[in-house]
C-alpha cells in the first residue's frame, strides 16, 4: 500500500510578504516536459535534499509554451544558507550556454528545490528571477518529491504566474 506524503506548510508562506509575490492568474503560455527531464529533475531534488538544488531548464519556447526537452543541474553556490536559499553557479550557466550555442535549443528556465517546504515561490525567489524564463519548484517532503509547479514572474505585477503543464511527453 503506497503511503501518503503530508507536506506542512510553514508560516511564513501564508503571510502577506509571501502571498503577494505569487498570482492565481494563471500565465497564457503553457509548458510541457519531456517525461525523461521531468524525472531528471526530481532526482536531482532527491539527490540534494536536505538542501536546495538548482539547475538549468534546456529546450525550446514558442507563443503557446516552454518545451522542455532537458536538465541541467547547475551547483548552488549559496553555502550558508542552502537549506532555503539558492544561488546559480554563474560558471554553471555559461557552461550550458555555450553547450546549446549551434543547436535549435536554448536556457529557457531555471528549477529550484524547495526542502520541506511548498512549491510556492518567495520574495527571495522573485527578487533573483528574470521575466521571460520559466521557473519551476520541485518541493521535497522528508526526500521525497511531493510534487512540482510552474511559475513565470512577470515585472509589472511584480508577482509570479502559475503556469499549466501540459502532458509530459515521451
Amino acid at each position: 500500500m503506497p503511503h501518503t506524503i503530508y507536506m506542512h506548510e510553514p508560516v511564513r508562506f501564508r503571510s502577506p510578504e509571501y502571498t503577494a509575490v505569487w498570482s492565481k492568474d494563471a500565465a497564457e503560455q503553457r509548458v510541457s516536459i519531456s517525461k525523461e527531464a521531468l524525472n531528471h529533475m526530481k532526482a536531482i531534488a532527491i539527490k540534494g535534499y536536505p538542501h536546495e538544488v538548482c539547475g538549468l531548464l534546456v529546450g525550446t519556447l514558442n507563443q503557446q509554451a516552454w518545451h522542455i526537452t532537458t536538465v541541467k543541474q547547475v551547483a548552488n553556490i549559496n553555502t550558508e544558507r542552502a537549506a532555503d536559499r539558492f544561488q546559480l553557479d554563474p560558471a554553471g550557466y555559461q557552461a550550458v550556454d555555450r553547450d546549446t550555442r549551434g543547436t535549435n535549443m536554448e536556457i529557457i528556465g531555471v528549477f529550484h528545490s524547495h526542502p520541506d517546504c511548498p512549491s510556492k515561490p518567495s520574495p527571495t525567489d522573485l527578487d533573483g528571477a528574470w521575466e521571460g524564463f520559466l521557473y519551476p519548484i520541485v518541493s521535497v517532503c522528508k526526500g521525497e518529491v511531493f510534487d512540482v509547479r510552474y511559475w513565470e514572474p512577470h515585472d509589472n505585477s511584480r508577482q509570479f504566474h502559475p503556469v499549466l503543464m501540459l502532458e509530459a511527453t515521451i
